[in-house]
């Protein structure tokens, strides 16, 4: 994998901006922990903040399970703590059995050794965070292209407010997010505030856990759970408690359904230009590995088990069918000489 490392760093390189590359900074870091194709050996340990660290001993989930599919395989990022793991299929298992849930359809977890990623996410970097979409999973199993192309659903209504549609989002939906914020394990649990509200008007089971169901930006499609720092994981850093005494039903949630968080930003006045030449930069304005734990370096460098779980290994993807080429008409004839 080290001849994967070095090739992702020069791509990295060859794509900054000549002044960062002319300075040989480091390349991104999500480079780095992108290329990794299989977990690192060893007991599993999270490293840093849900949103800047690393994982070490990582599980993959199984694309398939009894009452689970995951999807979007070609990202790799089924992998995450056991624990984290191991609550995914008891949800499954349990929303299946008691809640009317005909099975999860699960989104990113974390790459293998986690880390920043490519694109979609800032948190999910310690393995202890979980995409589940919205979408109940069918009566049969997808195809792998099927679980590249199909589409979480929103359950919001079409008419651009803040509110859930109650077609889309039914008691069966509740019951599901309800039931994975029941898990002592779980920290909180990202929703829209649309969803939140609805849940905090119509359940009418027990509510105690209604505190972890937090509104946030986007999360329509699917929910987040998110799990506590687990034991053997002392460089694990935690998130600040919620309130377990206030369901969040009241002021919080107002704020969320007011204005204010939707605002558009505010347009900032570019400075003026300063007299002398701005300094050239001691550092990119990217995150680079040393701005995360200093464990995740060691995650890094280390080997992959072996041999390699048959879990952990991601089956290629067919490449959707190629479009017919356009049938061609006859070749018009040049006209006569006049």
């Amino acid at each position: 994998m080290h001849w994967m490392k070095a090739f992702a760093a020069a791509l990295a390189l060859a794509a900054l901006a000549p002044s960062a590359a002319a300075q040989d900074f480091p390349p991104p870091a999500k480079i780095l922990f992108a290329s990794e194709a299989a977990p690192s050996a060893g007991p599993p340990q999270s490293f840093g903040f849900y949103t800047k660290g690393c994982i070490a001993g990582a599980e993959a989930l199984p694309i398939d399970g009894p009452n689970w599919q995951a999807m979007r395989l070609s990202r790799n990022r089924r992998f995450g703590h056991p624990d984290t793991i191991a609550l995914i299929e008891r949800l499954a298992g349990d929303a299946a059995q008691y809640d009317g849930w005909p099975g999860l359809l699960v989104g990113d977890i974390s790459q293998p050794r986690g880390g920043p990623m490519l694109s979609g996410h800032a948190s999910h970097q310690v393995g202890l965070d979980a995409d589940i979409w919205l979408n109940p999973m069918p009566d049969r199993r997808l195809t792998l292209r099927e679980r590249e192309d199909i589409s979480a659903v929103s359950v919001l209504k079409n008419d651009g407010t803040l509110f859930v549609d109650p077609e889309k989002f039914t008691p069966a939906h509740q019951r599901l997010i309800m039931r994975a914020a029941s898990y002592p394990e779980v920290q909180r649990i990202f929703v829209h505030p649309g969803i939140k509200k609805a849940i905090c008007e119509d359940w009418t089971g027990d509510r105690s856990n209604l505190a972890k169901v937090r509104p946030y930006y986007g999360h329509h499609y699917h929910f987040h759970i998110r799990l506590f720092c687990r034991d053997g994981s002392p460089g694990c850093k935690a998130q600040n408690a919620v309130d377990m005494k206030d369901d969040g039903c009241g002021e919080h949630l107002a704020w969320w359904l007011s204005d204010e968080p939707w605002a558009p930003a505010k347009p900032v006045t570019p400075p003026k230009k300063p007299e002398k030449p701005a300094p050239k930069p001691t550092r990119p304005a990217y995150t680079i590995l040393s701005d995360l734990p200093a464990a995740c370096t060691g995650v890094l460098e280390a080997p992959a088990p072996s041999p390699l779980p048959a879990a952990a290994v991601t089956p290629k993807i067919p490449l959707p069918p190629l479009a017919p080429w356009p049938e061609i008409g006859p070749v018009p004839q040049p006209r006569p000489a006049e």
